[in-house]
């Protein structure tokens, strides 16, 4: 039995853990060079450490080489567990050197969010390059790779693998149009038509329907699959930025069916203003 709705804290005013019982949890991976913060939000799936504490949902180590595919190129599946970096504040996960500027008027928008108002808690996807704190895997078809979430809807990306452009005037959407391709070891995708509905984290970082966003997944070793994620939006920042983050294989995991809108209790219990986990 899975969670029942999304487990969220809201910081300074209402704790919200509707789960069933089970073990204290842990950040599933962090950013190069970033200390993990105490109060960063559970990365939920199935593995469970006995008697940890906060660490409790980590999964074991893994170590080797980057596995390849008949044609050499790197095999990225697998179930994998996400940055807690791209789920509570993705200013922890910013690049050394790199700095998010907000306009004004959004800056405003910003402070003014509400923790119940969150899309995601909501059960609505997370967008990019936002991530729920579920396990995640990618699946292979001929021409096009696909991202698939346990998290919230159970929903999935499509990424184009076929060479096509992109589409003049692309519909919004809450994953928008992504088109990828191989630059050597690295998968690039490279998205656009993105709505403005979703936040970027839990913070309630904002972004307009100008989003553009390059993301570059390597998998450095058996067990690590490196996400770096350039994000341009001129309608609401006023320069991009990049932020990169670690996914961590779950070598015993599995992707469970988990509808959010099932019995989710908690978007009346989350009350005070949107703030990082």
């Amino acid at each position: 039995m899975r969670f029942f709705g999304l487990i969220l804290i809201t910081l300074g005013v209402t704790v919200c853990w509707l789960a069933v019982p089970s073990a204290a949890q842990t950040p599933a991976g962090q950013a190069p060079g970033a200390s993990a913060p105490s109060n960063l939000p559970p990365p939920g799936g199935s593995v469970q450490t006995p008697g940890a504490r906060r660490g409790g949902l980590r999964p074991p180590a893994v170590t080797g080489p980057t596995p390849r595919l008949p044609d050499g190129k790197p095999d990225f599946s697998g179930v994998w567990r996400p940055d807690n970096n791209f789920v509570g504040d993705l200013t922890r996960a910013l690049k050394p050197g790199e700095s998010i500027s907000l306009k004004p008027e959004w800056e405003k928008i910003f402070k003014s969010r509400k923790a119940g108002d969150d899309p995601e808690a909501n059960c609505l996807p997370t967008g990019v390059p936002r991530m729920a704190p579920y396990p995640w895997t990618i699946a292979q078809a001929p021409g096009r790779l696909f991202f698939i979430f346990e998290g919230n809807i159970h929903s999935f990306r499509q990424i184009f693998m076929d060479g096509r452009k992109h589409t003049e005037d692309p519909d919004p959407t809450w994953y928008g149009e992504s088109i990828g391709h191989w630059e050597g070891d690295t998968l690039v995708v490279d998205t656009v038509g993105f709505n403005d509905k979703f936040w970027f984290d839990f913070a309630g970082h904002p972004h307009t329907e100008k989003l553009h966003t390059i993301e570059r997944y390597t998998r450095t070793d058996l067990g690590t699959l490196v996400d770096e994620v350039t994000v341009e939006d001129p309608g609401a920042y006023t320069k991009p930025f990049t932020i990169v983050g670690r996914n961590r294989l779950d070598p015993k995991g599995e992707i469970m069916e988990y509808i959010c809108q099932e019995n989710n209790q908690d978007p009346t219990h989350i009350t005070g203003p949107a703030a990082p986990l």
